[in-house]
């Protein structure tokens, strides 16, 4: 999942995109991209979101730590000290890795908050509707006709 709300939103999707297809594997399908209003925390611009299936060789650890030196070098500063949400040129999230269950200080899978963020869970169900959670045993339908965020998520024009 890709999201930005700083900069040219679009470009940096892309971006990212380009730069995932390079290094980690291979963009199976991607989502149309959507405009979502901030969650957690107030910013004047909204996010661009995206939702991407990737097919990879990485292990998930190997896989995040290259998203995360993607994310750096598309100007993403990450706070150790501030706690929260905020504005950021990009953001890349691992939701899921098959059907892989895991929690460690580096890596949480699926991703722990998925089912409750509207922003992820409409792009999702372009690429993966019958996809299912390999804890909560739903689709990916079923968790967004459950999902209790009512923000604003739209296509982007």
């Amino acid at each position: 999942m890709l999201g930005s709300n700083m900069g040219n939103r679009c470009e940096l999707i892309s971006q990212a995109c380009d730069m995932i297809n390079e290094r980690c594997g291979t963009i199976l399908s991607r989502s149309p991209l959507f405009e979502s209003e901030p969650w957690g925390f107030k910013a004047d611009i909204w996010f661009v979101n995206q939702a991407v299936e990737l097919k990879t060789d990485k292990d998930p650890y190997l896989l995040m730590l290259i998203l995360l030196n993607i994310e750096r070098e598309l100007g993403r500063r990450r706070n150790r000290i501030k706690k929260g949400y905020a504005s950021r040129t990009i953001d890349i999230d691992m939701l899921y890795f098959d059907k892989l269950i895991t929690t460690t200080p580096e890596l949480i899978l699926p991703h722990p908050r998925l089912h409750e963020r509207r922003f992820v869970l409409e792009p999702l169900c372009c690429i993966a509707p019958e996809l299912v959670h390999p804890v909560l045993k739903m689709t990916q339908q079923e968790l967004l006709e459950r999902c209790p965020d009512k923000s604003c998520v739209r296509l982007l024009e």
